[in-house]
Parts: C-alpha cells; structure tokens; sequence
C-alpha cells in the first residue's frame, strides 16, 4: 500500500462512498459509491484488505486492493458485524425476535466463512451489548457468553464447544490479545450484599485451581468495562453504578481498577472526584492515560504500578486518543463540550498544537499516525453533519459537508507499514480551500438578520476597548454581556448626573417635582421587584458558568438562560425609570 494513501469509508442519507485521505482527499473511483440509503453497518478487517457493509438487501464483503466481490450474504436487516482477526470469518447480528408459533429461539447471531461463502455456525444472541464473538489474534480460539458459562470453539470448528469456563452470574468477559497462552477476564456482579469481582483464567484449563492468575474484588458495579494492554499482560476494569446515591454526580459513581496476569491487583487513584470520562492503553502496553474529575477535567498518565507519571492539568476535555505509534496524545471536549484538542508529544511531553474541532462527535487516527478525522454525525447532532481532516500540528486540511452523515472510518493497515511520524511543532501548510475555512456564521435571531454584525469582545473586556474591534463577529453570549455593560455605564451615569444635581440645586428652590421616577426614588413594590430581578440575573450568570464547565442543564434551566434578554430590559427600564 503506498504510503499516505489509506482510504476513508463514509456512510449517511446518500448511501456508501470511499475516498482517499491525505494528501489527495478525492473519491475512490474503483469503489464509486453505492446509494442505498439503508445502509446500515459497514466495517473493515483488522488489516483493511477487506471491507463489508449492509446496503438493506444483502451483506456485500469486497476486497480493498480492487474492490472486488468476495462473497454476498442474502440477509437484509444487519446491524452488527466484525470480522475474524485474519479475515476468513465475518460474524453478523440483526435484532433478536420471536413469533408465538415459534418452538425453538432464532438464531440472530451468524458466523460465515468469507472464502466458501456459507454459513458455518448460528446462535441466539439476545443482547447488543454483548453479542460480538470474541476471537483470539491467530484465530486458534473463539469464545462467546452464555448463562453462566464461556464456551470456546478451537481453530473454527463450531460443530463441538472444546472447553467451558463455569462461573456462576458472569454477565461480561474479554479474552486478552496477544500470543498464547490466552487469558480470559470475566465479571462476576455482586448479589445479597456480596462484593462484584473481575477474575482471570488461563485458557483452556479452567477447571484447574492453577487457572486462576487473579481475583480483585470491589462494590458499587452496576456494570463494568474490560480494557486488555496490547501485550496481553494486563487489563483496566472501569467499574460504573448507574445512580451516585450521595448526589454529588450525574454519571453515577465509578472507580478504575488494574489487574495483571502476574497476580497483582489494585484501585487506581484518582486525584479529583468525579466521573471517569474516557482511559486507553499506550500501544506500548506500558503505561495508560485516564481523564476524569468534575469539569474542567484533568488527565494523567499512569505506569503499570499505577503511580502518576504527569498531570497534564485541567481542562474542557472528555476523551483521550493515543496515535497507532504512541508517540502523541490526544485530548479531546466532545457532546456537550466544544470540541477542543490538544495534542501532545509523549517523548516530551509538550503541547504541539490545540486545534478547534467544533461539533464534533467522534475522532480517529490514521493509521500513519499523522492525520486525525474529526466527524459530526447523526443522530448526535443532525445539523452541520460532515467531517474534517486535520494534520497533528494543528492545520486543517480538508472539510466535507455531508446531508445526514452516520459514520465515517479509516482504512486499517497492517503494523509496519508506517513509520512512527518524527514530532514537527511548526504547523504544515493548510490545503483547505479558504472557504472550507470560514468560520460557521453566528445564528442570528430573526429580527437582527440584515443588520450588521456586533464586534466580538472577551466578557470581561472594558466597554471602552469596543472600538478597537469593530468588524470582527461577536458570539451571541458576548452580545449579551456587552448589553449588560452598557446598561450598568447608562445607570451608573444617570446616578451621577442625578448626585452633581442634587448638589448644584442644594441652595437653590426646590424644582417641581418631576414625572420620570429614578432607581433610587422608586416605590418599594418596584424596588422589590428589581431585587428580584437582578437576583435572577445572577442565578443566569452562574447557570452559563456550570454550562461552560460541561454541566448538562435541565430544561427549565434552559429555560431560564434563553429569558436573560428580556430581564436585562426588564431591569434596565426600572433602573432608567422608563
């Protein structure tokens, strides 16, 4: 495969199309693009020589060098595959049903071997979470869940199970990658006041006493999420509740524990309270990152003792990305964050670049470790759906809007074929056109559109700087603090010019009395009323803080920002006496 030259799959409204990344971006024409927009499912094998989607009529599998057609698989309604490590199988899953004539379960869960072409194993699988059969890298084992037991299939015979791991209440399990031996990791629930545990057997010999490398026991598990190192020697258990029962969390509470296949066990700590966001392994399989904490969120790097390697602070961050080669670090704010990304340099651990990916709702790397591709996808964000190209250092490179887009994804490549990218802190030449480049016009109410645009001021920038930046745009919130400023200078003003007369009129007859009224003449029910008014304002200020930090606001909280406007129009027509 010439270099640079992995492809990018993308799937929405307008069906399926494939296009080359960095440097060319143009579309692949010896895929061309399939326009069914029932496609559902798409996905690559692990060395992106195959490709496999589901257009609503069959299950296409193509071979990426040509795109030819390997083999079609008559099923319609796919919504989960994956391919086997090596490619030769490609397991499919659609939604588990039942009619009331039926006597036996449907098999919704099918195994297919890609170079005969026919199906070779079916099950019933009820759950999505926890349908995928899990293979180990040279394909001598495969393993799925049933109550209360794992059963493993050797070298693709699914006509016999060959062992069995009985363990009572196992509801999730991951089998280690890596060379064998192979090692499986299985959740176990707490139940009746008993603690939950994540214990790990050596494959194939459960029933042995010497199959057990590792126990660690631990409460407050609604569920749990298994991560294994690269390597096979190690693995992160992100334990979650669904309710925080001392209130202080939206996310429930969570901690993160380590366990190895040498035997040793324990709780991560974290240094701020608050959810786990994201954790992923170094591809070196030696030291992972965390991001964590009530927002602004910190990051930490760990090694394999769990002892803090470097802080890389606090900040509107949610995930974290390692490139293919582990040689820098992405942090990234997604959801209800703004899309900020911070690159950095791992050998060094200095920031390289901190790019604004605004709206975005996935990531991934290139396999050369270079590029990122940012996306925003339905159903998450339907408006603004497209994706964007960006060099590490920082530069866009290119930008695509698409209708209704659901999925965009990088080809895989096999290890070795890139290099690991030499760390440049000065950023390459953008070849984004300028207009891919132009920042997304402000919305702007009905009533302001044809007017001309504010100037854009920080919030706590004096009023007198205003007319250093005419021309530049103005965000809506800084529209709404620059009305505040000008209606406090207005009132402070009027106070003023009102105490100069007071003092100049002093030995002079007392004018006639006078029917504007001023806030410090107002009658006492405005005078509450103006109270309560400006303590809603402040209630405003400190809802806007708690959006900015990542909190997500309830409806009537909402409610209450979108009422500022007329509040400071409220408050500044009882202040002004008008």
């Amino acid at each position: 495969m010439a270099a640079k030259e992995s492809l990018v799959a993308v799937r929405g409204t307008d069906g399926l199309s494939m296009v080359h990344g960095s440097p060319s971006f143009r579309q692949h024409e010896g895929f061309g693009s399939d326009n069914s927009p029932r496609c559902r499912v798409m996905t690559f094998s692990s060395d992106g020589s195959l490709f496999a989607w589901c257009n609503g009529q069959s299950v296409l599998v193509v071979e990426t060098s040509q795109f030819s057609l390997v083999c079609r698989i008559p099923k319609e309604k796919i919504f989960c595959m994956a391919f086997s490590p090596k490619g030769t199988h490609l397991s499919t899953w659609e939604q588990y049903s039942v009619s009331k004539d039926q006597t036996t379960p449907t098999n919704n869960l099918e195994i297919w071997n890609l170079q005969a072409g026919r199906l070779v194993a079916g099950f019933a699988q009820k759950k999505k979470e926890t349908w995928q059969p899990k293979w180990s890298e040279d394909e001598s084992v495969c393993a799925r869940s049933v109550t209360n037991e794992v059963h493993c299939f050797h070298d693709a015979d699914f006509t016999s199970i060959v062992t069995k791991l009985r363990l009572q209440g196992v509801t999730d399990f991951e089998l280690s990658p890596g060379p064998p031996p192979f090692t499986v990791a299985a959740y176990v629930p707490g139940a009746k006041g008993a603690p939950c545990y994540v214990r790990l057997f050596r494959h194939p010999n459960f029933d042995s006493p010497a199959s057990v490398l590792a126990n660690k026991s631990f409460f407050k598990a609604d569920r749990v999420k298994l991560l294994w190192n690269k390597r096979g020697s190690a693995v992160l258990v992100v334990t979650a509740t669904d309710v925080d029962k001392s209130g202080a969390s939206y996310y429930g509470e969570q901690t993160l524990q380590y366990i190895s296949t040498s035997g040793e066990s324990s709780m991560v700590q974290l240094a701020k309270r608050g959810p786990i966001y994201s954790v992923q392994w170094s591809p070196n399989s030696k030291e992972f990152c965390v991001v964590y904490g009530f927002m602004p969120a910190k990051a930490t790097l760990f090694d394999l003792k769990c002892e803090p390697l470097f802080d890389f602070g606090t900040g509107p961050r949610n995930n974290v990305f390692y490139n293919p080669h582990g040689n820098i670090v992405c942090l990234a704010g997604f959801g209800n964050l703004r899309g900020q990304l911070e690159l950095w340099s791992r050998k060094d651990l200095k920031l390289i670049s901190k790019p604004q990916a605004s709206d975005s709702t996935s990531l991934e790397w290139s396999p050369d470790g270079e590029h990122i591709l940012t996306a925003t996808t339905s159903p998450r964000l339907r408006e603004g759906n497209g994706y964007k190209i960006w060099h590490y250092t920082g530069s866009l490179l290119h930008e695509k809007s698409v209708g209704e887009l659901w999925e965009v994804k990088w080809q895989p490549v096999p290890d070795g074929v890139f290099k690991e990218p030499v760390i440049n802190y000065r950023a390459v030449p953008s070849t984004a056109s300028q207009e891919q480049q132009k920042t997304k016009d402000v919305y702007r109410p009905p009533g302001l559109r044809g007017t001309a645009p504010s100037v854009k001021v920080h919030e706590n920038e004096p009023a007198e700087n205003l007319k250093q930046k005419e021309g530049q745009e103005m965000s809506k919130s800084a529209a709404k603090n620059k009305k505040k400023r000008e209606a406090k200078a207005r009132a402070k003003q009027e106070q003023e010019v009102s105490g100069e007369a007071q003092v100049a009129s002093a030995a002079l007859p007392s004018p006639p009395p006078s029917s504007a009224v001023t806030s410090a003449t107002l009658p006492p029910e405005k005078e509450k009323k103006l109270r309560n008014l400006k303590k809603k304002l402040r209630q405003i200020e400190d809802l806007k803080e708690q959006q900015k930090s990542g909190k997500i606001l309830e409806k009537n909280q909402m409610d209450k920002i979108a009422a500022e406007e007329s509040l400071i129009k409220e408050i500044q027509e009882l202040e002004l006496g008008r």
